[in-house]
């Protein structure tokens, strides 16, 4: 195949880093090379594994380079090439996304200190939520903080974008996409546009996850900061890395390990019901957004790998009407690669 364009597309979450490398020619990226590089901190080493494989598949140059960006911030609605003024914005954006943000901006500085100059395009998991009605957007508190970019945002947005190219015609009028994963949401999407989301200003909202807390009464936390002296930095700890499954089981966030422990662990049996609970909740309050639903798909790393969970889901569901119950695979890095290429072309 003779590729118009070779993208590095590079996928940083929370607590790790997926890589590939793709040929693209058309709408069809082709993936030569794949990897995962699990807590990476000292990111010009990232480059030094990656460009191992690379040589080792003796594969060419990229041409482009796409990142996943988590939180856009304010000002950025829309992928885009990135320059200077870009990365001014995606720094102020860190104050929204601080698990996220820090590590994206060291990612393109790397990137752009071992492929020097190779365009780099980012891809904002806010994107695909950027049209969202203000009853969906806005949240209830003055609006005077709406000036300062203080709504709903919605993630996991290239995982949505990846569900619809991938149903292509097939895209009901109504459709709800759950993805479960590290972290995790629920969409509501009508005529292939999202109208609800239950992650909000940031990645930490919405349903139980892992080892973030999700939505929780905002009560607790000014109790946690009044009675028991908590930290603004001791709370965000406490909210992003250690609730969710991870805070109920004691031990684990991790669903495979959950499941095992459970025969046993009737706290670790707690955390997975409990994430079963607010999902199904979470779905439900998405097909109240949609006024029914015609079409749920499952995916993310819980969501195509945990058949109980699925199980689980489904039979919490069965009293609505009519409603498919499919899992896809969340194809992210792909979606990735479709923009980068696209955007090469004009750099």
């Amino acid at each position: 195949m003779m590729a118009d364009q070779v993208v590095l597309a590079l996928n940083s979450g929370s607590s790790s880093l997926k890589y590939g490398l793709y040929l693209v020619s058309g709408d069809a990226p082709e993936r030569v090379v794949d990897g995962v590089i699990e807590t990476p901190d000292e990111h010009a080493a990232v480059f030094d594994s990656i460009a191992a494989e690379l040589g080792e598949a003796n594969t060419p140059v990229p041409t482009v380079i796409g990142h996943r960006v988590v939180h856009g911030g304010a000002r950025r609605y829309a992928h885009c090439l990135i320059d200077d003024t870009v990365m001014t914005d995606l720094g102020a954006a860190c104050a929204f996304a601080p698990l996220h943000g820090p590590a994206s901006l060291a990612l393109i500085r790397a990137a752009k200190v071992r492929y020097p100059g190779v365009p780099q395009v980012a891809c904002f998991d806010t994107a695909f939520h950027a049209g969202l009605p203000d009853v969906a957007r806005s949240l209830p508190i003055p609006s005077a903080y709406r000036a300062e970019g203080v709504r709903r945002y919605g993630f996991h947005g290239l995982s949505c974008e990846s569900i619809l190219h991938q149903l292509a015609d097939g895209i009901p009028d109504r459709l709800i996409i759950a993805h479960l994963g590290n972290g995790a949401s629920i969409t509501a999407v009508q005529g292939g546009r999202s109208i609800d989301t239950s992650m909000g200003l940031t990645p930490s909202g919405g349903v139980m996850m892992a080892t973030r807390a999700g939505d929780i009464d905002p009560g607790v936390l000014l109790f946690l900061l009044r009675e028991k002296g908590m930290s603004p930095n001791a709370l965000a700890t406490l909210v992003d890395h250690a609730s969710g499954m991870m805070g109920i089981s004691g031990h684990s966030g991790d669903m495979r390990r959950l499941r095992v422990a459970a025969a046993t662990d009737i706290d670790a049996e707690l955390a997975i019901r409990m994430f079963v609970h607010s999902v199904t909740k979470g779905i439900a309050a998405m097909a109240g957004s949609l006024g029914g639903a015609n079409m749920l798909v499952l995916t993310g790393g819980i969501g195509e790998n945990d058949d109980a969970t699925v199980k689980a889901i489904t039979d919490g569901l069965a009293w609505l009407p009519a409603l498919q119950i499919v899992t896809m695979s969340s194809q992210e890095d792909v979606q990735i690669a479709r923009h980068a290429a696209r955007f090469a072309v004009s750099a």
